[in-house]
């Protein structure tokens, strides 16, 4: 068994190798909530929070395979009907493209898992909607405006647990500082997500940790029932931690290439030429993306 990928180290030499300069700080809570549910699991009402993006057709390649897309971010908290089948990709975000096809949406989207959670008795409900987060780098704003809604829109919906799914590597601080939000205010915040030093390293009540790239936070793609026993292992935690800081790691391994943790952002295996090129690519990037809003708090 390999050591988790160190994202946090790999991140920083990759973005310094393609010549950028002091690295990112991600965020760290000193003091991280815990208030254990008040309802056993059978008779919770469960909200799924994820970064996943919804399809825009006119806003360029989203698919399975997708390079990275500007284009398809979102700025702004959104909420959809559970009742719902949408369609969300995760083309938009860092993931880990060598190793993630994001062709199964069960993958990043634990919808159908929690809809046989509920039909088996396991869960008391889901909530009504499901709640989309932004990947912002500003943890300001992930913690002033978008935190904010998300926690009020939750109650709304009179939400007992969230289980909150990340994709890329700033998903993963947001879902973290928003688990944080959401215990705080009451609702029992469980994250199922594959950057294991990130998560850690912001702080947060609970965590199911699944050693697979980035991009299958919820399971391997096309394994209902492994994706069934992931939401299911996270849900029981969410009940049975006793603790902040509570880590657990689900017992499965990646079914694909098992060298995925060693190629992913690796610059020492970059070549001078293959360097220049992700830094012109990633320049691109940032001049297509479309201009960020101007946001304020939310009543």
């Amino acid at each position: 068994m390999t050591p988790p990928l160190p994202y946090l180290q790999r991140i920083r030499d990759y973005y310094q190798a393609l010549g950028y300069g002091a690295p990112y700080l991600f965020a760290k809570v000193e003091e991280v909530p815990f208030h254990p549910p008040t309802k056993p699991l059978t008779q919770s009402r469960v909200v799924i929070v994820t970064t996943a993006a919804f399809y825009h057709p006119d806003k360029g390649e989203q698919g399975p395979g997708a390079p990275y897309n500007g284009a398809a971010k979102f700025f702004e908290l959104y909420s959809r009907p559970s009742t719902e089948d949408p369609d969300l990709r995760i083309s938009h975000i860092a993931i880990d493209r060598a190793d993630t096809t994001a062709e199964d949406q069960n993958s990043y989207f634990p919808l159908n898992a929690l809809r046989k959670l509920e039909q088996l008795g396991e869960i008391g409900s889901i909530a009504p909607r499901f709640h989309g987060l932004p990947t912002n780098r500003s943890q300001d704003t992930t913690r002033n405006v978008d935190c904010v809604e998300l926690v009020r829109r939750c109650q709304e919906d009179g939400a007992d647990i969230a289980l909150l799914v990340p994709n890329c590597p700033v998903c993963h601080q947001s879902v973290s500082l928003a688990a944080n939000a959401l215990e705080e205010a009451g609702i029992a915040a469980v994250i199922s997500g594959c950057a294991k030093d990130i998560v850690e390293h912001v702080g947060v009540p609970r965590f199911l940790f699944n050693d697979f790239p980035l991009g299958n936070a919820a399971g391997p793609p096309h394994e209902p029932e492994v994706q069934l026993q992931i939401a299911r292992q996270a849900l029981n935690l969410a009940v049975s931690a006793t603790a902040p800081r509570t880590t657990e790691k689900s017992p499965f391994d990646w079914p694909g290439a098992a060298d995925w943790k060693r190629d992913y952002s690796n610059a020492a295996l970059l070549s001078k030429e293959e360097i220049a090129y992700r830094r012109r690519e990633f320049e691109q990037a940032k001049k297509d993306s479309p201009k960020k809003p101007t946001r304020t708090r939310q009543s």
